[in-house]
């Protein structure tokens, strides 16, 4: 069963509804009880970095995620601040990340392309750089919708799964094993971003 991960952040009911057109099964979790069961989960996320791991450790299913993550090794996708939540830590906030993908969150006016408008907000080409399920059928000419002023930087370039560009290439997708995380909202991304989703399903 998928699982939507609800601590009070993310486009809860846009997933549900993609899922449903999809014929999908779905449902959503805000406690760790309801997370028994999963057998693959979702972890969203809009807003500031530290409000979203402060509501994640509020909610109780910090422990419960990191054995489903770690140690039952199912699959896993952040999506939005949901990957950037993957990673070490963040310059937006001062809180610790779940450390799941070796990483840091960087904001994108740090880059040598501070003329360029933040938020990055519209649709952008997503350029896969490994094979992965996750993006089947999508390999060429896949455009999601991005709304974010931060970026993920992975520590290891094997870990980046997919680029797009704004001003210059940044990881817009990252994996480490059972771990997916996703910059971009495929859940407002249209027929790409149901075509991902169902790939998540299907993995």
């Amino acid at each position: 069963m998928i699982t939507i991960v609800d601590y009070g952040l993310g486009n809860i009911r846009a997933f549900l509804n993609v899922f449903r057109r999809l014929n999908i099964d779905a449902r959503t979790a805000s406690s760790a009880v309801e997370l028994h069961g999963a057998s693959k989960v979702i972890l969203p996320g809009v807003g500031s970095f530290d409000d979203a791991m402060e509501r994640l450790g509020r909610s109780g299913m910090r422990e419960a995620l990191d054995d489903i993550a770690l140690r039952r090794q199912l699959p896993i996708l952040g999506v939005c601040v949901g990957m950037q939540m993957l990673g070490h830590g963040s310059e937006e906030g001062q809180l610790p990340g779940l450390g799941w993908i070796k990483g840091r969150v960087k904001a994108l006016n740090s880059r040598g392309s501070r003329t360029l408008p933040v938020p990055h907000m519209g649709w952008n080409d997503v350029r896969p750089l490994a094979k992965s399920r996750l993006f089947d059928q999508l390999e060429s000419g896949a455009r999601f919708y991005f709304l974010h002023s931060y970026y993920f930087v992975c520590d290891q370039d094997d870990d980046r799964l997919a680029v797009a560009t704004y001003g210059e290439d940044f990881a817009c997708a990252a994996h480490f094993g059972n771990i997916l995380g996703v910059q971009f909202h495929p859940e407002k991304s249209h027929h790409y971003g149901a075509r991902l989703l169902q790939n998540f399903a299907e993995m």
